[in-house]
């Protein structure tokens, strides 16, 4: 792959749909800069104030952009489930889904509209269910592809607990937000393991952005809480969020770029840099583990990827949740 690659490196994305998951922050680099190549981009946010801000964004810095806001909440299936309806009636395919909105570290456990963890439930279920939902519509893509976020605090002994997954029994803000960005990473290799094995024919490729300058960093903790302002005195640190959308924009368009690997920033222990591929945690690699995980998702979320798989367009147009179990 090329050293020090940047969005300079991007071949154009013209004809292709994109499907990025998140307003601000990285989400937003990603749409700005895929628009900027040409694609046709559809932010996917629960805010439709921010989703129409970052679209006029978006406008003023590439005035004839192919870019629009479709609302869907990651915290609520029904949501995820229409917006995936929604789509499957109003667009002929999708080339790429980027799963990258999150949340971190919320002091308190909180839980989604189904009652799971917050962030198990949005990190890692929503996107999990809305990957199965928009799963006809990638199979009619172009080379398409499927990139995933993960983080970098998924090296800090991150763990599936199965035994407590929605943090009933204990919550620890940041173990919770490991398991749930180890949950995405396994997701990303499981998912190109399965299309391999069933001739989906999907590029899934899972990404993290080392410490990138974000609002997680003071939505989390809060601003002034000690690890707010630690994190605003202390800035420098980090690296800008256009730098750490990089590596999630390589997965998404270079032809280097291959399925079933992991890439994130090449510099100072993967927390700033240029896109190069990152070192998956052995957790991450425990088969037994991820068709468990697999298995338990597509229970929790109620969908069935084969079944989705198996979705001829017509049904997916004319059905209302083709990705849900009976």
């Amino acid at each position: 792959m090329r050293k020090n690659w940047t969005t300079q490196d991007m071949p154009s994305q013209s004809g292709r749909t994109i499907v990025v998951t998140g307003t601000g922050g990285l989400g937003f680099h990603d749409a700005l800069a895929l628009a900027r190549a040409g694609g046709d981009i559809i932010i996917a946010g629960r805010n439709p104030r921010k989703g129409s801000d970052a679209v006029a964004r978006i406008r003023q810095s590439v005035p004839h952009a192919s870019v629009s806001f479709e609302p869907v909440d990651l915290a609520d299936l029904m949501s995820v489930a229409a917006f995936g309806q929604r789509l499957r009636e109003r667009r002929e395919r999708i080339d790429t889904l980027i799963n990258n909105a999150a949340v971190m570290a919320p002091p308190q456990r909180q839980t989604t509209a189904d009652g799971f963890e917050l962030q198990f439930g949005t990190n890692y279920l929503g996107h999990f269910a809305l990957s199965a939902h928009l799963l006809p519509l990638l199979r009619r893509g172009q080379d398409p592809r499927v990139v995933t976020l993960s983080s970098i605090a998924v090296r800090r002994n991150a763990a599936i607990n199965f035994e407590d997954l929605q943090a009933e029994k204990a919550y620890q803000a940041m173990p919770v937000y490991a398991q749930s960005k180890l949950a995405c990473l396994m997701f990303a290799l499981e998912l190109q393991r399965r299309s391999d094995e069933a001739g989906w024919g999907l590029t899934s490729i899972a990404a993290h952005p080392g410490i990138s300058r974000t609002d997680l960093l003071h939505n989390a903790p809060g601003r002034h809480s000690a690890q707010g302002l630690l994190r605003s005195f202390l800035w420098f640190l980090f690296q800008p969020a256009a730098q750490g959308a990089l590596p999630t924009l390589f997965a998404a368009t270079s032809p280097d770029a291959r399925g079933g690997r992991y890439y994130g920033p090449d510099r100072f222990s993967e927390t700033r840099g240029y896109p190069s591929e990152a070192a998956i945690p052995a957790a991450a690699l425990d088969l037994h583990v991820a068709r468990r995980l697999w298995d338990v998702s597509e229970t929790l979320a109620a969908v069935d990827f084969a079944a989705a798989a198996a979705t001829s367009l017509h049904t997916s147009q004319s059905g209302s949740s083709l990705a849900a179990k009976a």
